[in-house]
This record gives C-alpha cells, sequence and structure tokens, in this order.
C-alpha cells in the first residue's frame, strides 16, 4: 500500500512538473499585444559603401530581435521605395520589397539580408542612394535606414561620434596638407574636419556635395584655401542632383571656420542651398587671421548667407543672397571691409523678419550680463544692400564697445535719413536696382538700374583685390564710372 502510495506522488510530482515545463515553453509563444514593445536591431543605418567600377550589386545583413518574453507579429517588412527600389530585402530564401505576417518568439532573433544593384558609372543616379526598411508591429512603425554610393566620387563618411558634436571626419589631420583635385565629385557624409594646424586646398573646378545635415569645419588653428577660376569655380552644394533641388535651401549644415595663424580664403566659389554658408568665429579667442571672399556667390540659405562673430573679413565681387533670416550678420564686433558686393534677399520660402544686413558690437550670456565688443570697422563700399523689407540695414550697438561703420556709394533698401548721417556717403536709397531676377541674377538687367555709374573709382584702389573686373570678368574702367554690387551691367547679357 504504502509503494502504491509512494507511485501516485511521484506521478502527481512528475505530471505537475512536465505541466510546469510545458507551460513555460509555450510562454514565449504567446502573442504580445503590447503597443510599447518594439522590435530591436542590429544597426539603425545599413551602409553599402562599396564603390563598384562596373553594374554590380553588394549584401548587407541586418538582425532583427525580439526582447521581450512573448512572441511579437511582424506585420509588415517593407521598403519604403517599393517596387521601384534598387534594394531587395531576403528573410525567407525570396527577394522582395514585401513580406508580411512573420512571427518572432520571445527572446529569438531573425537575419534580413539587404541587396543593392547600382551602376556608378550612371551620371542620371544620385550621388547618395537612400531607402528605408519599415516594421511594422503592434501598430508601431520602425525604420532601418539603407545608404549606397550611387555614383563613382570620393566618398568622405563620418566615423568619430561625440556627444554634442555631429559625427564627423578628420580630412586633414594636425600638421597635414591636403589637395582635393578635380576628377571626380566629393561626398561628405556627415562632417569633414580640418583639424588643428591642418590645411586644405580645393583646386579649380572641384564640387563638394553634402548629404543632408552634413559640413565641413576648418577646426582652430586649421586653414582652408579655396582656388576656383572664373572658368572652373568650386561648388559646394547639397547631394540631391534632381532639378526641383537645384535652387532649395536647406539641404546641408555650413561650413564653419575657427580661428588660426593662417588666412582662409573662398575664390570663385559657389556656396549654396544649405543652413548657413560660411560661419567664422573663434573657438577660444581670435588670433588675427582673415577669412577672404572673392568672385564667390552664397545663395539660397534657409538662415544666414555669412555669419561671424568677432572676426576679420575682407570680401569683393561677391554675392549674399536670398537668406531666410540675414544675407550676412556681423555680430559681436569684428573688422570687415566689403567692396563692389551684393547683399540682396527675397526669400520666398517663410516670411522673413531681418534685414539684409545686421551689425552688432555685444553679446548677452543667459544671466543678462552684457558682453561688448569692439566693432572697429564696417566699410562697404560700392555695394548694393537691398530686398523686400522696408529696412535692409540693421544697426545694433551699446556705448561700451566701438561700433564704427561706413557706406559709400552704395544702393540701399533703409528707412534711415542717410542724406543727413555722415556714415553715409555718396548712397541712393529705396531706389529699384533692376536685378534681372530675385531670385538668382542680382545683377541689373536695364541702364536706368540707379546701380550703373553709383560706384566711386576711389574704392577700386585695394591691397587684396583686383577691382578692375567684375565677378563675370567684364571691366570697371572703361566707363566713366564702376556700378555698384558685384556686377558690372552689360547689354550683352
Amino acid at each position: 500500500m504504502q509503494s502504491t502510495r509512494y507511485f501516485s506522488l511521484s506521478l502527481f510530482f512528475l505530471l505537475a512538473i512536465l505541466l510546469t515545463a510545458g507551460l513555460s515553453c509555450t510562454k514565449t509563444n504567446l502573442l504580445d499585444t503590447d503597443p510599447e514593445h518594439a522590435l530591436s536591431f542590429s544597426a539603425d543605418t545599413l551602409l553599402f559603401d562599396t564603390v563598384f567600377t562596373t553594374i554590380g550589386s553588394t549584401t548587407r545583413k541586418l538582425m532583427i530581435y525580439n526582447p521581450h518574453t512573448n512572441a511579437l507579429k511582424i506585420n509588415h517588412i517593407l521598403l519604403a521605395g517599393g517596387t521601384h527600389s534598387p534594394y531587395r530585402i531576403n528573410v525567407d530564401g525570396d527577394p522582395a520589397t514585401e513580406i508580411n505576417d512573420i512571427t518572432l518568439a520571445g527572446g529569438d532573433s531573425l537575419f534580413v539580408f539587404v541587396r543593392v544593384t547600382l551602376d556608378p558609372s550612371n551620371q542620371n543616379n544620385p550621388l547618395i542612394v537612400t531607402d528605408s526598411i519599415l516594421f511594422y508591429t503592434n501598430g508601431n512603425e520602425q525604420k532601418v535606414k539603407l545608404v549606397s554610393w550611387g555614383q563613382d566620387a570620393h566618398y568622405i563618411v563620418a566615423d568619430t561620434y561625440v556627444e554634442g558634436l555631429p559625427p564627423y571626419v578628420i580630412v586633414a589631420a594636425e600638421n597635414e596638407h591636403i589637395r582635393w583635385t578635380n576628377d571626380k565629385p566629393y561626398v561628405i557624409y556627415g562632417y569633414a574636419v580640418v583639424d588643428s594646424a591642418g590645411s586644405l586646398e580645393v583646386e579649380a573646378g572641384v564640387k563638394v556635395h553634402f548629404h543632408s545635415k552634413g559640413g565641413l569645419w576648418v577646426f582652430t588653428g586649421g586653414s582652408i584655401h579655396v582656388n576656383g577660376t572664373q572658368e572652373n569655380p568650386v561648388t559646394f552644394q547639397g547631394d540631391r542632383l534632381e532639378e526641383e533641388y537645384d535652387h532649395l535651401p536647406g539641404q546641408w549644415d555650413r561650413i564653419l571656420i575657427n580661428e588660426g595663424p593662417a588666412d582662409n580664403w573662398f575664390h570663385h566659389a559657389i556656396i549654396k542651398n544649405a543652413y548657413i554658408g560660411i560661419q567664422a568665429e573663434p573657438l577660444n579667442e581670435f588670433t588675427g587671421n582673415t577669412l577672404i571672399i572673392n568672385n564667390t556667390q552664397i545663395l539660397n540659405m534657409t538662415g544666414m548667407a555669412l555669419y561671424t562673430k568677432a572676426y576679420r573679413v575682407r570680401a569683393a565681387n561677391s554675392v549674399f543672397g536670398n537668406a531666410g533670416a540675414y544675407a550676412a550678420a556681423l555680430t559681436l564686433g569684428g573688422d570687415y571691409d566689403f567692396r563692389h558686393c551684393t547683399f540682396a534677399t527675397f526669400y520666398g520660402y517663410n516670411s522673413r523678419s531681418t534685414p539684409a544686413l545686421f551689425l552688432n558690437n555685444y553679446s548677452v550670456d543667459p544671466d543678462n550680463n552684457l558682453y561688448p565688443v569692439d566693432l572697429i570697422n564696417a566699410y562697404f563700399g560700392n555695394c548694393i544692400i537691398f530686398g523686400n523689407k522696408d529696412e535692409e540695414i540693421g544697426l545694433d550697438y551699446v556705448e561700451e564697445a566701438d561700433f564704427v561703420y561706413s557706406f559709400t556709394h552704395c544702393l540701399l533698401k533703409t528707412k534711415r535719413t542717410i542724406d543727413q548721417e555722415p556714415e553715409f556717403v555718396g548712397c541712393l536709397a529705396n531706389e529699384n536696382p533692376y536685378f534681372a531676377d530675385s531670385t538668382l541674377n542680382f545683377f541689373p538687367d536695364s541702364l536706368i538700374s540707379p546701380a550703373v555709374n553709383l560706384g566711386a573709382l576711389s574704392v577700386l584702389q585695394s591691397e587684396i583685390f583686383d577691382l578692375s573686373k567684375d565677378i563675370r570678368g567684364a571691366s570697371r574702367v572703361d566707363d566713366e564710372a564702376p556700378d555698384a554690387g558685384a556686377y558690372e551691367f552689360n547689354e550683352a547679357r
């Protein structure tokens, strides 16, 4: 009797153990419908950085994880680009653009293989070909980005990630001189950095393309020399090559230049379609270098074409046009000389509340402490400062620091009484310059333009620039007086 009872108890415990084990095994297969529970991935971006010389394809692997106890049902895995995408995904052995109804057990993982096929010799391809894999689980959408090189180019990809800084890669290291040659485009993914004591030389005709949020940073002690020519300018722009992006602002971030022992210059450059064109400011304190801008166009910025803090700038034959905030904001004092420059903004993407040109000589910290800095001089000779606002000159200063400025033979849009202020000599106000158009071509398109013959010959005398010709190479000395702005009127245009 005792042995029978012992057997019955043993059988009871055995059944209990088996039942518990069975429950624990099936628990991970219970469907988890909690909308707070989602998938996790081995990467948030798959980068296909192989550059083909002929039509080819390459494959990358993505791991999908279910970090939860119970199973998750993945309703859809699909490519955002659909059937037109050059990418294909493979989960169960067959390449596709969409896969549906996959159950992933709790604590389990799944391989997804992604393949891209491209012809980088096809100049109709984008420089960077992007798409995304979309995952729909428990009513949530998750995304993994796909990035490939679409054309043969120099691809410069961020490899350093520091909290508080954009992703970056050093392109000219300390005491290193790097030359970018005009053999094929340069494509920047993230920020390209010229390090302390490094230097970057950009040859004529080079085209530099930035992916979204990318930029170029000349760090403290570094330098950049852009050596374009009238026939072969250097171009800085976004990486979207479609026609509708040709003049669209905000496609990349900026060119940022800190202080250093060597001058930085941009000769015959076109900088367009960013957030800020050039931002020049000391990281620690100004050390005496000069930013030289010559025969350059900075156009179509969502923020500012030129933004400076306590800097020295010399500029000539240049255009600062169509910015959502300021064509030029020269702040925290500094030392400036602009000759035959055009500051013009008729920005059409928002209601602009700021002037084309802004000068100030102080800053205020978050605790309302005032920091005055001398504006040693801000000289504008034979320039045009114009736009679609009633006041396109902003002067903001405190008495605790110098604030010296002057305008000589300029065409201005302003409500100031310039005939009663000694800082304005030979200037005209509020007369239509008759630009060829107000979005791109800021040259006078008619002999009746008040900019024609408004300039003074004395302004052409410069130790840095040859101002005998305009931004397009037309002579300024064949007429009785030069025209104001970066362009001479030319009937042949």
